[in-house]
């Protein structure tokens, strides 16, 4: 049966934080950010006990880690600049500590596999006055993409990293996943080919995705999302799903905006119910949470950072379809 996670950019979670979790119904929490594990800043991975105790404390909220994101591989590191292949070392030895750990499902993160400078980006005010991300296209003839042999040699890299890392997840049972290119300009590495060129490259069943449902949809919208989900669901090569609707799409509009789950071109019921259909059994993770009114200063909790009320809205609304979705098929899990 899918579950509900959710995202925290930090290792410091309050105990109100993790109450509030449990209060919601979140089953599992994914961590987003590499580099805010205890021990990674001092000796590039992260220490094992502080992790275990992370763990812990986590479970006796209720809750599991569902995802971990490994340290990044950075701009030095793809351009083979002198001294970056200690990132490498640091990712191998951050892999092992994780598996050693009971963590089952880790992400990569490359630097280079989007393309900023083909959009701009502004915010965009939805109903009520919630504010929220939206991208357009524009040239910039300053900054061209990269070429052929710019990718390639990109690649390169990229095949040198999952070359060393995927026989460690099999040895430790681990998922290695990549996440879509965010934002999906026109020839991104992890684009529609670039997804392919993944799990092709290395076909392994402990490599696929993170499967970003409003990143895809900024690509391509609805049938672009349930023709890729046919296509990686049914090679059980969807690990996670983010989880947010758009309006718009770079393909039919130049341009896209977040939006609220039940407010955007996407019927969200739709794609949980494909999800269902090849077999998904995962974790659905709301992203990219829309800045609502209490969420701003001054109503904003000094406690934490997290926008508490736009997450309770998409955790309900989540937790609702799935609990339609379980209804729609006679109760079957």
């Amino acid at each position: 049966m899918m579950k509900v996670s959710i995202q925290v950019p930090t290792c410091e979670l309050s105990d109100s934080d993790l109450r509030q979790m449990s209060q919601l119904g979140v089953d599992c929490i994914d961590f987003t950010q590499g580099g805010s594990f205890p021990g990674v800043r001092e000796q590039g991975f992260p220490d094992l006990d502080k992790l275990l105790q992370l763990k812990r404390r986590i479970r006796s909220h209720g809750m599991e880690i569902n995802r971990v994101t490994l340290p990044d591989m950075s701009t030095s590191f793809m351009l083979e600049e002198p001294g970056s292949e200690i990132q490498l070392e640091n990712v191998s030895h951050a892999i092992k500590t994780f598996g050693e750990a009971g963590i089952t499902l880790v992400r990569q993160r490359f630097a280079g596999d989007v393309f900023p400078y083909m959009a701009e980006e502004y915010t965009a005010v939805h109903r009520g006055g919630a504010l929220v991300r939206g991208e357009s296209l524009k040239r910039n003839p300053d900054k061209q993409p990269p070429t052929v042999e710019q990718l390639n040699a990109w690649w390169k890299r990229f095949d040198l990293v999952f070359g060393k890392l995927v026989p460690l997840a099999e040895e430790y049972d681990m998922k290695l996943a990549v996440h879509p290119s965010d934002t999906p300009y026109h020839n991104t590495p992890f684009g529609g080919l670039g997804l392919n060129r993944v799990i092709d490259s290395f076909p392994s069943r402990n490599v696929g995705l993170v499967y970003c449902v409003g990143t895809r949809g900024e690509a391509g919208g609805t049938p672009l999302v349930l023709d890729e989900i046919y296509q990686y669901g049914r090679k059980d090569k969807i690990f996670l799903v983010h989880f947010r609707n758009v309006r718009g799409s770079l393909a039919t509009a130049g341009a896209f905006e977040e939006a609220m789950l039940d407010d955007g071109h996407m019927n969200m019921a739709k794609i949980l119910l494909e999800l269902h259909k090849v077999g998904y059994n995962g974790c659905i993770n709301p992203d990219h949470i829309t800045s609502l009114e209490m969420d701003r200063a001054p109503h904003r909790s000094a406690e934490t950072k997290m926008n508490w009320v736009g997450w309770a809205y998409a955790i309900g609304y989540v937790k609702a379809l799935l609990a339609a979705l379980t209804e729609f098929r006679g109760g079957r899990d």
